[in-house]
């Protein structure tokens, strides 16, 4: 675990607005091997226990307008501000769960994937689209737009997939308290 926490602390991002604890992840990164330990041992606690001490679930929302002047809920995008301690024990999850998950993520995902993004299709269907025309080829297109998609996950058929994908247990029993 404490290679893991190493880890995971060397790969984050700075000059990053802190949580509602007030910890920058410079501090964090400031650590001595003292300092390192005692994360590992508050991490270790988390995951035996599956407990989050309070401190760590507490994050500040912040509204940001999509464009300038909007004053309609809808016009705008929240962002979270959480503990970079709870920001690594994440980064552990994600590193933990990567390897049994990305072999069942499809190569044709470009969102949400590092190094892809939805640029990246549109710029591979516009290629396509315009060999099609070259060779006055017949093309359809269907588009789906998934709003609101991830508001809703059924979330005990998610929990069933991770289960199937061998997830360890205590991953799973913490990932269902977060």
């Amino acid at each position: 675990m404490k290679d893991e926490v190493r880890q995971a602390i060397k790969s984050m991002k700075t000059n990053k607005a802190t949580g509602s604890d007030g910890i920058s992840i410079e501090m964090i990164q400031c650590l001595d091997e003292r300092g390192v330990d005692i994360m590992t041992k508050l991490i270790n606690k988390i995951y035996d226990t599956g407990e989050l001490p309070e401190d760590l679930t507490k994050s500040i929302f912040i509204a940001l307008p999509k464009k300038p002047g909007a004053t309609e809920c809808e016009l705008h995008r929240t962002i979270s501000l959480m503990s970079h301690v709870t920001k690594i024990l994440l980064k552990i999850l994600m590193m933990r769960m990567k390897s049994k998950t990305g072999p069942e993520i499809a190569k044709e995902q470009y969102g949400f994937m590092p190094d892809k993004s939805t640029r990246n299709a549109i710029f591979f269907l516009r290629m396509i689209i315009e060999r099609s025309i070259e060779v006055k080829h017949d093309i359809y297109l269907c588009f789906l737009d998934y709003t609101k998609a991830f508001d809703k996950v059924k979330h005990d058929n998610l929990f069933q997939i991770l289960e199937q994908l061998d997830i360890d247990g205590k991953d799973l029993r913490l990932i269902r308290n977060l």
